[in-house]
């Protein structure tokens, strides 16, 4: 089904087109957020990607699932926003809230939750990129490894080193 409605937006049926955003905007926000840490950058680059998706959809050409190719638009545009970020010196704040409502176990559980993927966040690309997409998007290293573009085999080096690293940061 998928496939059809590809062809279908290749060839201009904005119908088509628009069922493809509408059926993976969750996971493009999704990705988005686990990778900006917050709502805001997250619904500015899941904006970014819809964008960006009308002019590349004719460069598709099906070799990959169409969702890892989603995923590899998102995580491109999720880095031009930090990089255009950083070059304004800008630091998007990566935590996110703890209610006061939320019992102490809750809070306390919730911040060492946000400290660990705060810490991920600050990873080496390629090793974030690994661990958020077999962590967080609970996808098999195989999976890992279509939507990054590199053997299986890396994707387990990348999640090897970056959970040393994550042992001296936390």
């Amino acid at each position: 089904m998928t496939r059809a409605l590809v062809v279908r937006a290749q060839n201009g049926d904005a119908a088509a087109f628009g069922e493809l955003i509408e059926d993976h905007y969750d996971l493009i926000h999704r990705t988005a957020w686990k990778w900006c840490g917050n709502r805001t950058d997250a619904e500015d680059v899941a904006q970014d990607v819809c964008v960006k998706l009308g002019g590349a959809i004719g460069g598709f050409d099906g070799r990959s699932a169409f969702s890892s190719w989603v995923y590899r638009i998102t995580l491109n545009a999720v880095r031009d926003m930090q990089r255009a970020a950083s070059r304004r010196g800008k630091y998007a704040d990566a935590y996110a809230e703890v209610s006061p409502e939320d019992h102490p176990a809750d809070q306390e559980e919730a911040a060492t939750s946000r400290q660990l993927w705060a810490a991920v966040r600050e990873l080496p690309e390629k090793q974030r990129d690994a661990v958020l997409l077999v962590y967080a998007e609970e996808l098999s290293h195989a999976a890992a490894a279509e939507i990054m573009g590199i053997k299986e085999a890396t994707v387990s080096f990348h999640v090897h080193e970056a959970r040393k690293t994550l042992r001296g940061l936390l």
